[in-house]
């Protein structure tokens, strides 16, 4: 996605909320008086807002605005390569308030052990699923859940919690690469 629609897009929204926030010309037109006195016929009527609380709104949505272009376009997933032990790559995986890391880089053609600790007990974290193994796994709060598979083919593989709202990633390869998000590129080890 290029900068130039989301500047539009941003641009646009900040319009549509500082134009809700003042006012329409209708409705200032009846404040003040030169459409008559409001009748009470049982329709809505405008209550007057102070001006700090229509700047108030008014930064809460830009702030919100700028949060989600952050989340979804500048934040980056934190990658960790798995390490070998007695044949089994391994890495631990913290479920809180997402998966940290939530790129994990393997090779291909090893078995995997993925250990979950969970410690936030918000029901969307209580299950992770990896729909290219079928497995589907409850993760106990501050408790570790191993799981185990072996990619035979290098991809990424995706894994979800149980609401599909947190994602992650295996990034399975083949040969000895590593991955380091620090050097912009592919490391041999």
């Amino acid at each position: 996605m290029t900068l130039k629609p989301l500047t539009l897009t941003t641009f646009t929204s900040l319009g549509l909320a500082l134009s809700l926030a003042t006012g329409t010309p209708a409705q200032m037109e009846m404040d003040n008086g030169t459409m008559g006195a409001p009748q009470s016929t049982g329709q809505f009527q405008r209550i007057e807002q102070p001006l700090w609380s229509k700047v108030a709104v008014t930064g809460a949505g830009l702030g919100l605005i700028g949060l989600e272009m952050w989340w979804f376009l500048l934040s980056k997933p934190r990658s960790r390569q798995a390490s070998a032990t007695d044949g089994v790559q391994e890495i631990t995986v913290t479920v809180d308030g997402g998966y940290d890391p939530s790129e994990i880089v393997v090779q291909a053609g090893q078995p995997v052990r993925l250990n979950f600790y969970r410690k936030d007990p918000s029901s969307c974290l209580e299950a992770v699923r990896f729909p290219d193994f079928r497995i589907a796994r409850e993760l106990p709060v501050n408790q570790t859940t191993a799981i185990e598979f072996t990619p035979t083919q290098p991809g990424r593989y995706e894994f979800t919690c149980g609401m599909n709202m947190f994602r992650g990633t295996v990034d399975a390869r083949f040969g000895a690469e590593s991955h380091d998000k620090n050097t912009e590129g592919h490391t041999l080890v």
